[in-house]
């Protein structure tokens, strides 16, 4: 008899719920001076974290700049677009490069279950460690893109991450969906984001006092939309373009 495999209940969802809150999340370049509650910044924060990431690492930090003093920097950092000014909070959306590792020991040590299984306590000590580990001069890096280069004439190999831009890549891809989770859920809070990639990353790492291994993917400006908010009705190109059968 197989083992029993783990599974959880799947609660029914209101479809035009979420499509009202996805339809409804627009770029909001003013905000008016209502506050946004600590209840809501705090949930949404939290479905932040829920969102999916490789390999559960979780590359992300999500910095709150509140204080009126900071916040008036952060908006100079980001070139004083009125999204950043008039933001009544403002999220700097981070990946860090040099976190995996350590997240690594802790998916071990805080694993769900009372005995972690084989397969997993092999990925974590050994695999993922190779996977994503570079090594001294990216050394290992390049052996792993040539082993890839040659073992993948004959098998589906993985093509990276043999750098640290690939590593960049990496961690901004799940910081991004990250984001994506913290402005819907805002949104279904009733408040609005703008995400912001203009911005001075030299400064806005200065002002956070972030460490080296740490960049800025954007800053989120968060608010109640002013009546004035949105410039423009939204623009998309058609669907044709984007989406392809095969």
């Amino acid at each position: 008899m197989s083992k029993q495999r783990y599974s959880e209940p799947v609660p029914d969802i209101d479809v035009e719920e979420f499509r009202k809150t996805v339809m409804s999340r627009r770029s909001v370049r003013r905000f008016d001076d209502t506050p946004v509650p600590e209840a809501v910044l705090q949930d949404s924060l939290d479905m932040a974290l829920l969102a999916p990431n490789s390999s559960n690492l979780q590359p992300w930090e999500f910095h709150v700049v509140r204080t009126p003093a900071l916040r008036a920097e952060m908006a100079t950092a980001c070139l004083s677009q009125n999204a950043a000014r008039s933001a009544q909070v403002l999220v700097v959306v981070v990946a860090r490069l040099a976190t995996w590792q350590e997240h690594c020991d802790m998916m071990i040590e805080q694993w769900p279950e009372e005995t972690v299984p084989k397969i997993v306590d092999n990925y974590y000590r050994r695999l993922a460690k190779i996977h994503y580990g570079q090594g001294p001069l990216n050394v290992l890096g390049i052996g792993k893109r040539a082993f890839a280069a040659v073992a993948g004439l004959r098998r589906p190999m993985p093509r990276g991450p043999f750098s640290q831009a690939d590593m960049k890549v990496w961690a901004a891809k799940t910081v991004a969906l990250g984001a994506e989770n913290f402005m819907l859920a805002m949104r279904a809070h009733g408040f609005d984001t703008c995400p912001m990639e203009g911005f001075d990353e030299h400064r806005v790492q200065r002002l956070l006092k972030l460490p080296a291994d740490a960049f800025v993917v954007m800053v989120v400006g968060c608010g109640k939309r002013a009546a004035d908010g949105v410039y423009h009705p939204r623009i998309r190109f058609a669907r044709e373009r984007f989406i392809k059968d095969h």
